[in-house]
């Protein structure tokens, strides 16, 4: 993407707010469809099934996660954007297959009954739900690739619009299932989330056309530095293992939980914890793709992006500090989220103790973004095994040496291993890299 005139805060704020309204809406789609499968038939047993499900398609689709990155980064003209494309492709047949394999009854036996332990109840609506999972990872991979294209052309209005495509797909297809079906809640689940991310990924391939079409009529200036399928690997391995890490970590994270202090009132309120500092941190999530379109062939808007940047972590940790420090944090968790008096006040503390967690991510957004921008993966990947690394730590400590409660070790694990990666990648904060 070309910068015709200076780099303005304002420009900044309206090339990153459709990205953050579509976070934010993506955010919804878990709780509408759990509550769906909440108000059906043997809820326990389906809305177990179908988040054991929705682990496995979660856990296959995070190589393909940082495909919108890779694509905003990479896709300059024709030869790039096809040998992405290709890449893209064979890296969603291959998370398609091995959600195959796991399927196989062979496999899926020993994983979910054998090594899980899931009961016969769960197991079997385990798989149904997981074989309508089959194709979402792909499709993923699929839309973020061209939403990539779009970012690069400026175009994330579009982006935006591909997810209400998505939530209204998703939801049209729950609500019809729901109402005129007797099929079991995760069952329902699985098929609107897959109905909604396919019906997201055609709607972005329609409107990233012009894009395309536009870079298909482009070629490189200079043809030796034609981007290689080798620099595609190079350059990509370390951001799938980024997201597989950061990902594979929250199944510790519950295991650890499961054996602290007042285990079960911590397991039951982290996920509501969880779910309200997400919409803070999505915020922040978005703007890793804003920092790469927007940098500059050299990096000569790194300071209006990092004044953006700073200004952005501030109001986000004022915003969740604004509810889990003053009597909103009651009506919030109580009201809103339905919980009794007494688990309200339960998290209350670890939702205090998070509070930073949405700055701290608006901050490794801009880091991450800056490091992709000149081509420099690898230093990614380290910070993620740096955070990975002092969760487990700091939260095993904290549960078998301190006997600590499950919920307060798991946020003080999370936000110290955050500030860990922070911390490693601090450097970037101070000048710009130049490739």
């Amino acid at each position: 993407m070309t910068q015709d005139s200076p780099l303005t805060q304002r420009r900044v704020f309206f090339f990153w707010l459709p990205l953050a309204a579509t976070w934010l809406m993506m955010s919804v789609e878990g709780p509408f469809l759990t509550a769906i499968i909440a108000r059906l038939g043997s809820p326990e047993y389906n809305l177990a099934a179908f988040g054991v499900a929705f682990s496995f398609a979660l856990l296959a689709e995070s190589p393909v996660i940082m495909m919108m990155s890779a694509a905003t980064a990479l896709v300059t003209d024709r030869g790039s954007y096809l040998r992405l494309r290709t890449f893209a492709h064979a890296l969603n047949a291959t998370v398609t297959l091995a959600i195959g394999v796991v399927l196989l009854p062979p496999v899926f036996n020993l994983v979910a009954r054998t090594l899980m332990g899931l009961p016969e109840e769960i197991a079997g609506r385990t798989w149904l739900a997981l074989l309508l999972l089959l194709p979402w990872p792909a499709a993923i991979g699929f839309r973020r690739f061209f939403q990539g294209v779009l970012i690069r052309h400026g175009q994330t209005r579009r982006v935006a619009y591909g997810t209400i495509v998505r939530l209204a797909a998703m939801s049209a297809v729950a609500l019809l299932l729901f109402r005129h079906t007797r099929l079991e809640g995760a069952i329902i689940g699985a098929a609107a989330l897959s109905s909604g991310v396919i019906a997201e990924a055609l709607a972005s391939r329609v409107m990233a056309d012009r894009a395309v079409r536009s870079l298909m009529a482009e070629t490189s200036e200079d043809a030796g530095a034609a981007l290689t399928y080798s620099e595609i690997v190079h350059f990509y391995v370390p951001l799938a293992l980024t997201t597989v890490l950061a990902l594979g970590v929250h199944p510790l994270v519950t295991f650890f939980v499961g054996h602290g202090r007042l285990a079960l009132e911590s397991l039951a309120v982290l996920p509501v914890v969880n779910s309200l500092v997400f919409v803070f941190r999505s915020l922040g999530l978005a703007y890793q793709e804003v920092g790469i379109a927007l940098m500059g062939k050299h990096g000569e808007n790194y300071l209006p992006l990092r004044r953006f940047a700073g200004t952005l972590g501030l109001v986000v940790v004022a915003g969740l500090g604004l509810i889990a420090w003053t009597p909103i944090g009651r009506i919030w968790f109580e009201v809103v989220s339905g919980l009794s008096p007494e688990l309200a006040g339960f998290a209350l503390t670890p939702s205090r103790i998070l509070v930073l967690i949405p700055g701290l991510a608006v901050v490794l957004s801009f880091q991450r973004a800056v490091l992709v921008h000149a081509k420099r993966t690898m230093p990614v990947t380290a910070a993620t095994v740096i955070e990975v690394a002092g969760i487990v730590s700091v939260i095993s400590l904290g549960i078998f040496l301190f006997d600590a409660v499950g919920a307060v070790a798991a946020a003080v694990a999370l936000l110290l291993g955050r500030i860990g990666a922070n911390l490693y990648l601090l450097p970037i904060l101070r000048s710009p890299l130049h490739r």
